[in-house]
């Protein structure tokens, strides 16, 4: 099996620079010669999602709003890269600030494509462990948060029950949940 080829890319839009959003339309040739003239490719920048765990083995949570979702749903801490930062460091960063929590212990859980066919970034996934609190949170978010520590068969039933309504936060609980074993 061969990948698609990529023969010409036009910016379709770019809001605020291109920031958060970048559209294009690609020109690709598939494996057996057609071509295929426009295809869609959406660039939106990285992003980590980290399940949390404290030293009491509770997962640090948050239940709030989000504009595409809804109703509330619960979260995990996640955001955006900034410019040439590496994920781990991301992770860490938005674990102190949207929590205040600090954690010793990291794993990567994966690296992601968002979507296979249209782009959309990568998520970088993590496994924080043995986190402890140690200082107020310092979050820039523009939705309300309520910080939740959940065990471990809290967290199972709300996967199950659907209450992580964007699919990362469910990936990431739901790998996390295969490694932290009670």
């Amino acid at each position: 099996m061969q990948p698609w080829k990529t023969l010409q890319r036009r910016v379709v839009l770019q809001p605020n620079g291109g920031r958060f959003l970048t559209v294009e339309q690609h020109q690709v040739q598939l494996p057996d010669g057609r071509v295929i003239e426009e295809w869609p490719w959406l660039i939106t920048p990285s992003f980590v999602n980290v399940a949390v765990v404290t030293e009491s083995g509770h997962f640090v949570c948050f239940r709030q709003p989000k504009y595409a979702v809804e109703g509330l749903t619960l979260a995990v801490v996640g955001g955006y890269l900034e410019l040439g930062e590496e994920p781990l460091v991301a992770a860490q960063r938005e674990v102190l600030e949207e929590t205040g929590y600090t954690a010793p212990s990291w794993q990567a859980l994966g690296r992601y494509a968002v979507d296979g066919n249209r782009g959309c970034g990568v998520a970088h996934l993590f496994l924080a462990r043995q986190a402890r609190w140690s200082r107020p949170i310092h979050a820039d978010d523009l939705e309300e948060q309520e910080l939740l520590l959940l065990t471990r068969a809290e967290v199972a039933h709300a996967l199950r029950a659907g209450e992580f309504k964007i699919v990362s936060w469910a990936a990431v609980m739901a790998l996390a949940l295969l490694e932290v074993i009670e």
